[in-house]
């Protein structure tokens, strides 16, 4: 079905060679050569569990390529988006522990300029909504994970109360290692816009932190190059609630697909049970620094 459908699309030159890529835990991706050269063909249904408009993020990745992190959007349709392909290297944990201040200068750049090319509605990211929004689409499918709901709705109860007021940005919020590339040259690329939308830089900051299990002073150096300047207590501590936040989100996006979703060799209950773990390490240092909020 899928050879099929990248057959019939318009945008080749020729005969056409076509590899299905590895990874990618919601959407099925291919390799697919050409007269032109190599391209990627990324299939995906709206997603609406998930928050997940195809037609935005058609617009944040062209908007991406406009303002230089992204690759070439070459063609798009229902359900389908044909990039040109990087010859680029996938960045993994290590890559992005070994560095913070690349990362921090990344996304400051990504944050800064991407508000002047995306268009149409403005489309907002804000992770307690999401936190809040699974828990009820879990509920209402009756999900396993349900005695773990009333905890982690907690817990982003208490994260969003530690956040301070930081300027509106468009952001990724999809920060994982496989969605860095980094070319030969040495110039990094981000992929998979799923889930940009404009929201606060915090997010961003936070995921590609707690994602690569960064320590507290790649964090720091992180942050040191995203603002410029050493952040203060108030803003140290927003950052380390919102690490907590983005793993509970990570934890509850695999429950939420856990139901909807079925890709090829995607192990979602050991995603969440991962990420759980991760979420229950992240607040004992949390609370070890700050105290625990009485309920």
């Amino acid at each position: 079905m899928s050879l099929r459908r990248i057959r019939s699309l318009p945008c080749w030159q020729g005969e056409i060679r076509a590899v299905r890529l590895q990874g990618g835990l919601s959407n099925e991706s291919w390799k697919v050569t050409d007269a032109q050269g190599d391209h990627v063909v990324r299939f995906g249904k709206d997603f609406p569990f998930h928050h997940v408009s195809r037609a935005a993020e058609v617009m944040a990745a062209r908007a991406a390529h406009q303002a230089g992190f992204a690759p070439r959007v070459e063609h798009s349709g229902r359900g389908v988006m044909v990039s040109e392909f990087l010859e680029a290297r996938t960045w993994s944990e290590t890559d992005m522990r070994a560095n913070p201040g690349r990362i921090g200068r990344l996304l400051r750049d990504f944050h800064t300029r991407m508000p002047a090319q995306v268009s149409g509605p403005g489309m907002i990211f804000w992770v307690f909504h999401v936190i809040r929004d699974y828990a009820r689409t879990l509920v209402d499918h009756g999900s396993r994970f349900g005695q773990d709901l009333p905890w982690l709705t907690g817990v982003a109860a208490e994260m969003e109360a530690a956040q301070v007021p930081l300027p509106i940005i468009f952001g990724h919020h999809d920060l994982l290692p496989g969605n860095f590339l980094e070319s030969p040259g040495g110039q990094l690329w981000l992929i998979d816009f799923e889930y940009a939308a404009f929201g606060t830089a915090m997010f961003d900051l936070a995921g590609a932190a707690s994602n690569a299990g960064m320590s507290a002073q790649e964090a720091r150096a992180m942050l040191i190059a995203y603002f410029g300047t050493v952040p203060d207590e108030a803003m140290l501590r927003a950052f380390e609630a919102m690490q907590c936040a983005s793993l509970a989100r990570e934890a509850m996006w695999a429950m939420v697909s856990e139901i909807f979703l079925a890709a090829p060799g995607a192990d979602y209950d050991a995603h969440a049970r991962d990420y759980l773990g991760r979420l229950g390490a992240a607040l004992d240092r949390y609370h070890s620094r700050y105290g625990k909020t009485q309920s």
